[in-house]
C-alpha cells in the first residue's frame, strides 16, 4: 500500500469515527431534551424529540403514537398537575448501539416530585427504558421509547439487561 494509500484509508478511519463520536452525542443530546421538555409544558418541542409516527409506552399507563398524542400527554391534566405541583423527569445517560441510521439504548428514568407538606422531593418512579432511534433529515429522532417501571417485575428488569455478545 502507498503513503497516499494508507493516508485515504487513515482519513476514512477517522471519519468513520468521528460520525460514530457525533452520533453518540446527538442521541445523548436527544435524551436529555426530554425532561426540560415536560417539565416546562413544552409539548410540542418534546413531541419533536419523534420521528411523525413514533412510539412513546409508559408501560402500562399509557402508548402514545406519533406527535399529537405526545403533545396531548404534555399538555393534558394529568401532566399539567405534576408540573404545576413540583416534577422533574430526569433520564440517564442512556448506552446506545448504533448501526448504521438506527440505534437502540436502555437507560433509566426518575420521577421526582416536591412536597411541599414535608418540604422536600421524592422519588415517585423509577422506569427502565429501552429505546430505537432513526437518523432522519432533521437529525437523530427517537423511533420507539418504551418506559417502564422498576417494580420488580422480571420483564422490566430485563429491559436493562446488555444486548447479547456480537
Amino acid at each position: 500500500m502507498s503513503e497516499i494509500e494508507e493516508l485515504r484509508a487513515a482519513v476514512a478511519a477517522l471519519t468513520e469515527r468521528v460520525r460514530i463520536l457525533e452520533d453518540h452525542r446527538e442521541i445523548g443530546q436527544l435524551v436529555a431534551g426530554y425532561g426540560p421538555a415536560v417539565d416546562s409544558g413544552s409539548g410540542e418541542a418534546a413531541a419533536e424529540l419523534w420521528t411523525e409516527d413514533g412510539l412513546f409506552a409508559a408501560v402500562p399507563q399509557l402508548t402514545m403514537n406519533g406527535h399529537a398524542d405526545i403533545a396531548a400527554m404534555v399538555h393534558g391534566a394529568g401532566h399539567q398537575s405534576l408540573i404545576h405541583n413540583g416534577c422533574a423527569h430526569v433520564l440517564t445517560v442512556p448506552h446506545i448501539e448504533i448501526d448504521g441510521d438506527r440505534a437502540t439504548g436502555r437507560s433509566y428514568a426518575l420521577n421526582i416530585r416536591w412536597d411541599a407538606a414535608a418540604d422536600r422531593f421524592w422519588v415517585a418512579r423509577v422506569s427502565a427504558n429501552t429505546w430505537t432511534w432513526v437518523r432522519t433529515p432533521d437529525g437523530w429522532r427517537v423511533a420507539e421509547r418504551i418506559n417502564a417501571a422498576l417494580d420488580g417485575t422480571a420483564a422490566h428488569r430485563e429491559m436493562l439487561a446488555p444486548p447479547p455478545a456480537r
